[in-house]
């Protein structure tokens, strides 16, 4: 276990699927451009408004399992077929660095990053109910009703995850929402325990 300390501030999102936590951390990262945004690796294939490098790694599922095999992720997950994973390289890099670092990342995945790094914040993002979830993954139009219903019931067992979040925002409007998670991020910057070096030397 690595334990270590970061230097920054070291947020992670997690959601159901159809919770809209792409779209706060968008807003979260176009408040604070300064924060370094952890992009994933995954094996499926981008969707018409991806962009490689930015929104995800796109790698064939062979890489994939080869980087699994030389214990490059620091998480990893099988979705609906597909492949995600974060990079411990990537990650120990940026936390070196001292810089803000945010993570996108499922609940499982979250758990593991979480048993390698202290210090984090880790907040959970729900839709304002289940019956809107269903409506949002509905609304998707691109899957079919089985995929929606599988979709569904992994987001119902995801939601058990939430007794060991920090915090949780409930998306019933995106502008709050974000404004939630902009929130949190300074209230945890002004925590007396993430000062304590600057207090020590003010002290002096």
């Amino acid at each position: 276990m690595n334990n270590m300390m970061t230097k920054g501030l070291f947020i992670v999102v997690s959601a159901p699927s159809g919770a809209g936590k792409s779209s706060l951390c968008q807003g979260l990262m176009k408040a604070f451009p300064e924060i370094k945004f952890s992009v994933s690796c995954t094996s499926r294939h981008p969707r018409p408004n991806e962009v490689d490098g930015k929104d995800y790694h796109f790698i064939s599922r062979e890489e994939f399992q080869n980087r699994i095999d030389q214990g490059e992720f620091i998480e990893w997950v099988e979705n609906y077929g597909n492949l995600y994973g974060s990079s411990r390289k990537v990650i120990d890099e940026l936390i070196r660095d001292g810089g803000d670092l945010l993570l996108d990342i499922e609940p499982r995945g979250a758990k593991k990053v979480k048993k390698e790094f202290k210090g984090g914040v880790y907040v959970f993002v729900l839709p304002p109910s289940r019956s809107e979830l269903l409506k949002r993954l509905e609304k998707r139009g691109h899957e079919t009703d089985e995929a929606i219903q599988k979709r569904f019931k992994q987001a119902e067992s995801e939601l058990k995850e939430i007794s060991w979040y920090d915090y949780v925002i409930f998306n019933k409007d995106l502008k709050t929402a974000i404004n939630q998670l902009i929130s949190i991020y300074i209230a945890e910057k002004c925590k007396r325990s993430r000062l304590q070096n600057e207090i020590d030397k003010f002290n002096e």
